[in-house]
């Protein structure tokens, strides 16, 4: 049953408001919003607790959203579900979803795309859509870092991070330590004298990708503790891809190896 909107004065549409960029609660609550990303969380086994959204879109994906037996389904205008959110917008769809608990250590998959204090929710959600398309399984990152679900990072992934598996990791070298016990090549993304270019390199099996701060790259330590550094070639004068550029085509060559 659809619910019309008679007070915005509810924590469950606070909640709308409450959850912008790197806000969590505990009970691990996240918001979506635009169509395209809620569309695809619907057809996802991600747990929806409601939907906030105009007559428009129901119009067009109510057996969509019927389908997902979502217990609380608002209905609102562009007007009021700026008044809820705070500032203007330009979708008609939001939706307020559980996150699935983050994975241990000891249950990635084979190939994990790990970042070193990433700051940009932007970069952190297209790694994670260039990791879902090109089936790295697994994304590490700091606690430092923005998570994958907050509300920009999981639209500009356009909801494909909830094919990922998430570890959030404590102490970077701890945790190189104990993947590489567990039989993975750590190999770090960076531009040095020693770096072994991307055409030459021979991937292991089970591995590792560490991207780096978006400005100040890895640190020498991180790199010291590190298996093998690898670069991309690029033309003469040019220093650097934009890290999410070099993540999708590092995992794409990555994934493309034959042992």
């Amino acid at each position: 049953m659809i619910i019309k909107i008679d007070t915005i004065n509810t924590d469950e549409l606070q909640i709308y408001k409450e959850l912008r960029d790197n806000a969590f609660r505990s009970d691990k609550s996240f918001i979506a919003d635009s169509p395209k990303v809620v569309n695809l969380l619907l057809q996802s086994n991600i747990e929806i607790k409601s939907i906030l959204a105009t007559q428009e879109y129901y119009d067009e994906f109510m057996p969509l959203v019927s389908a997902k037996k979502i217990p609380r389904v608002y209905i609102t205008t562009k007007k009021e579900m700026s008044a809820i959110v705070g500032h203007k917008i330009h979708h008609n769809c939001m939706a307020h979803g559980i996150r699935p608990a983050d994975i241990n250590l000891a249950d990635a998959s084979d190939t994990i795309i790990m970042l070193d204090n990433i700051t940009s929710s932007e970069n952190v959600g297209s790694i994670a859509r260039s990791a879902a398309a090109l089936g790295v399984k697994s994304y590490f990152l700091p606690k430092s870092s923005p998570h994958p679900f907050n509300r920009r990072a999981l639209r500009v992934s356009m909801g494909y991070t909830y094919m990922l598996d998430i570890h959030i990791y404590e102490d970077i070298f701890e945790t190189i330590k104990a993947l590489k016990f567990a039989g993975y090549t750590i190999y770090a993304a960076e531009v040095t004298e020693n770096a072994v270019p991307l055409s030459q390199l021979h991937v292991k099996q089970k591995w590792v990708l560490i991207m780096g701060h978006e400005g100040k790259g890895i640190s020498q330590k991180i790199l010291n503790v590190c298996d093998k550094i690898v670069s991309i070639e690029m033309q003469e004068g040019i220093k650097s891809f934009n890290v999410g550029v070099a993540a999708s085509i590092l995992m794409y060559s990555f994934g493309q190896s034959g042992y």
